[in-house]
């Protein structure tokens, strides 16, 4: 809150006037039944803690939005209405705008539609090579902190006094922050991956990291999801698991590409642990976004495995790097807007089309009613083979599918 504040972001006089803890209660009362006391009260969709275990039920604590009063300040934070809570962020009166939109900037860095933009673009564009190990080591921080925020179980921080200007995983527990994790592995990796492989002077990658993992842990306390202990605890984690797997990222990219049972070990696996961590807590946005990314990363492995079989991309001999940027011209910047262009419509409508099959199916397999589709995603048995199916198929097209369409139509 005290960050915020000095940020410019600060609630409407009206809504802290009335946010007493009556008010918090009611706020956080279901949609039906009375106000309870704070500790046993569940949230909109929310779910029970299992019982026996420390922490508290998944989103209870996390700090609604209150009831506003009659100001009327701009509603900052409403920029990513939650489709399964229904939940919105809170009216906020924000005197420093250019610091607001950079830091949604930032917690964008963190969020599905820059992951679909950014691995793409590296695979299709740049170096498939580095963008392919870059997906292993996304998916094992991303989740390795899921799970974690299963076990540890911390509340978001409460509101008030802190303003909620985004509240999409307002359900998910707040210890470690993911959005740190990400922002952290991923410019830290770029830079270990590319240097020595890429010409380039070292001190642009040394700039890079500081500013884009500060640009993301910064953006998650100013939205309101985190507080500064859950940010440095994220950063931390994320160093701790690429001091351990990242000497192993080159075997696992070899091993994806080469080993002749590898769709199978990869599928098998990433299904195995997105069972597994569907039964570590109660349902939130969680369980969905874990499925997510052991989706893509499987489908991502298992297309470049094709890839790879079938020559279609070639990683260049070892005696030719580093590599020298090539020339920029027409031609070049041409044929990558038209690889971007074309392939991401080719994605959108791959995961548009197996999301239209797999929530029906899975509820027709399963005897879910698939009236409320909110309802029925709360299900394990529909959230894990919707995500997974769909978002494999995604990744699949990424690195199969796509490249493919281009070797046809002569841009690869």
């Amino acid at each position: 809150a005290g960050f915020q504040l000095l940020c410019g972001v600060e609630a409407p006089a009206a809504a802290a006037a009335t946010s007493g803890p009556e008010e918090d209660e009611k706020a956080e009362a279901p949609l039906a039944g009375e106000p309870r006391h704070r500790e046993r009260q569940l949230g909109r969709n929310q779910c029970q803690a299992k019982p026996g275990v420390g922490g508290a039920p998944n989103g209870v604590r996390n700090g609604r939005a209150t009831k506003l009063g009659p100001a009327s300040p701009r509603r900052a934070g409403a920029l990513r209405r939650n489709s399964l809570t229904g939940e919105e962020g809170q009216l906020a009166h924000v005197s420093n705008w250019p610091l607001y939109y950079l830091f949604c900037l930032g917690t964008e860095l963190g969020n599905e539609l820059f992951y679909m933009l950014f691995f793409p673009f590296w695979i299709w564009n740049l170096d498939a090579l580095v963008g392919r190990r870059l997906v292993v080591i996304w998916v094992l921080a991303m989740y390795l902190g899921q799970c974690t925020k299963d076990i540890i179980r911390w509340p978001r921080p409460a509101s008030p006094p802190v303003v909620k200007l985004e509240v999409f995983y307002n359900s998910e527990y707040s210890m470690p922050s993911t959005h740190a994790m990400s922002g952290t592995a991923i410019p830290i990796s770029m830079v270990l991956l590319t240097y020595g492989r890429w010409q380039y002077p070292l001190i642009y990658g040394l700039i890079l990291i500081p500013c884009w993992c500060s640009l993301v842990c910064l953006s998650r306390i100013y939205m309101g999801m985190h507080s500064i202990l859950d940010v440095i605890a994220g950063f931390l984690y994320t160093i701790l698991i690429l001091a351990i797997f990242y000497p192993f990222v080159d075997l696992i990219d070899n091993f994806n590409q080469t080993h002749k049972y590898a769709p199978l070990i990869i599928i098998g696996l990433h299904l195995a642990l997105g069972i597994f961590s569907f039964t570590l807590d109660t349902w939130s946005t969680s369980r969905g976004d874990t499925a997510e990314i052991l989706g893509s990363g499987a489908g991502i492995a298992c297309g470049s495995h094709f890839t790879y079989k079938m020559g279609l991309t070639l990683d260049p001999p070892l005696d030719i790097l580093p590599l020298a940027r090539p020339p920029i011209s027409v031609t070049l910047l041409g044929k990558a807007i038209l690889r971007i262009l074309i392939g991401m419509v080719f994605v959108l409508v791959v995961r548009d089309i197996m999301k239209r099959i797999t929530i029906p199916l899975a509820c027709k397999i399963f005897n879910i009613p698939c009236d409320d589709v909110r309802k029925a995603r709360q299900h394990m048995e529909v959230e894990l083979p919707y995500r997974y199916i769909t978002y494999g198929m995604v990744g699949f097209s990424i690195t199969f599918l796509v490249p493919y369409l281009f070797f046809f139509i002569g841009i690869s």
